[in-house]
């Protein structure tokens, strides 16, 4: 993390170079982000003091990355009469090659969206590499908050579902004329042989990966025929005989702002692109990004058909179910890869924030939703074969075992909580959640990897037609996730579904 004095220094240049008026008080990190940081500040006359502020809020600053259970949300500091800005930064360069565009890019896209009437905040500065703090940009803050847990306890849902899809039918009617060069055009068979190698430069050892990309490389015909198109300005091709659009890519609860039922913000355009307009609405009806409220699957707030239509009325096209299905599978894959390659991000140097590798862990979330999906296609008799439990045991005699050790080292962080606000308050519980997942997994043994099993699903030797093969994967993927993440709803789901007693 960026020392708080360089930090200042820099913002202190932007202010300046900007016209936003002096710095006042002191930065605060906002929580949430699965890559970039994101800072709070305020600038210009009136701005609140360094002594009177108070703990972040989760304005414009990125999603939440569900690395902890039970995080603390923050609090709204005083504002005064300054204005509130939010610094979003990669914590290193390294963090920023490979991408198919830079912050420059991002902010411009940013602009390009605001003022084609999406919902996004205004962009006022570029950092510079004479501010001293890297790659990034400053915006206004927005009001409202993109905490899952205020706002999936808003009063009108269904109103602001309906917001929510028309601000994604606006995002979806730029064309590359609208926005700047250098916004990727998508290539659905590349992407998944990209995924393809990330799988086997993780490890190449999880057979539910494995079997979903062997899904996607088997299933891509639903979506990659690109065809000539035919509109002038509209874009230079069609997706599965649908015209590309733009994409933001990252749609869903925990980068959308919202206040009381109003949609206020759309956050995180870094992973924008043309493509199929039904990946942006798969996206957010992840199981993942429902948070807890997993009988709501659009994005949390009500059902994929209400969530469709409102889609439909501001879009003027009709969804295929076929599709959003594969681009659900497409991004449940993409997701438990990105999960993994948290971990090597930690080893890499890059970032050691401890988020890091908890979110890897997280990996094993989106494997038991994969297969939720891809079961369906399974034959009957697999389906209704048992699931049996490995019989783990645990003897509690002589020195402290290892599990007692996180236990115990859990237990005195938690002394610390009062202790503690803003970020630094936010770290003590993703420390004690990742203590859990160690002190559980270490219980049930559930973290065996399997590479003779990815490879012969990957190969297409074995498939969910296979005697055993789907009760076996549903065992693995239940001892993971129940070690790594016990509260994830979608395990309660696998459990009444499979009939697991345990």
């Amino acid at each position: 993390m960026i020392d708080t004095a360089v930090l200042r220094d820099g913002l202190d240049r932007v202010c300046a170079r900007a016209g936003l008026g002096a710095l006042a008080g002191e930065p605060q990190r906002l929580t949430g982000g699965a890559v970039m940081e994101s800072w709070r500040f305020s600038a210009g006359s009136g701005a609140p003091t360094r002594a009177s502020e108070g703990a972040p809020t989760r304005a414009s600053e990125g999603a939440p990355t569900r690395a902890s259970e039970g995080a603390p949300t923050p609090q709204p500091p005083p504002r005064g009469e300054g204005e509130q800005f939010v610094l979003r930064r990669a914590p290193s360069l390294a963090f920023m090659q490979g991408r198919p565009y830079g912050h420059a890019t991002e902010a411009a896209l940013i602009e390009a969206a605001r003022l084609a009437g999406v919902t996004a905040p205004e962009v006022v500065a570029v950092l510079e590499e004479a501010d001293g703090l890297g790659s990034g940009f400053v915006m206004r803050a927005l009001p409202g908050t993109a905490d899952p847990k205020v706002i999936l306890g808003c009063d009108d849902p269904d109103g602001l579902l309906r917001g929510i899809a028309r601000d994604l039918a606006r995002i979806h009617r730029l064309r590359q004329a609208d926005v700047p060069a250098g916004v990727p055009v998508m290539d659905c068979r590349a992407a998944i042989a990209d995924l393809r190698q990330q799988f086997m430069d993780a490890g190449g050892d999880r057979p539910i990966i494995a079997l979903g990309l062997r899904w996607l490389e088997d299933n891509v015909g639903l979506v990659s025929h690109p065809q000539p198109d035919t509109r002038p300005g509209e874009g230079r091709g069609q997706a599965g005989g649908e015209q590309i659009v733009l994409n933001h890519g990252d749609y869903r609860m925990g980068n959308l702002l919202v206040e009381g039922s109003g949609l206020t913000g759309v956050l995180d355009w870094e992973l924008a692109h043309f493509g199929d307009r039904h990946e942006d609405l798969a996206f957010g009806c992840m199981a993942v990004w429902r948070f807890a409220r997993y009988d709501r699957p659009a994005l949390g707030l009500g059902s994929i058909a209400d969530y469709i239509a409102a889609y439909e009325a501001e879009a003027g096209v009709t969804i295929d179910p076929a599709r959003f299905r594969f681009w659900t599978i497409y991004r449940t894959v993409w997701w438990a890869l990105g999960c993994l390659k948290m971990a090597a991000q930690w080893r890499s140097g890059a970032d050691r924030m401890l988020e890091r590798v908890v979110i890897s862990r997280r990996t094993s979330e989106q494997e038991l939703d994969l297969l939720l999906l891809l079961e369906e296609d399974a034959p009957e008799a697999e389906k209704a074969r048992p699931v049996i439990l490995n019989d783990w045991t645990f003897q509690s005699d002589g020195e402290a075992s290892d599990i007692e050790m996180a236990v115990a080292v859990s237990e005195w962080l938690a002394t610390l909580k009062d202790k503690l606000g803003g970020h630094d308050r936010f770290q003590l519980a993703v420390a004690r959640n990742a203590l859990g997942m160690l002190a559980r997994s270490i219980r049930l043994a559930a973290h065996a990897s399997d590479p003779l099993g990815a490879e012969a699903l990957l190969a297409g030797r074995a498939s969910l037609g296979t005697e055993g093969v789907l009760s076996e994967l549903r065992r693995a993927a239940f001892e993971k996730l129940r070690a790594d993440v016990p509260k994830y709803p979608a395990l309660a789901v696998a459990r009444t579904r499979w009939k697991i007693e345990e």
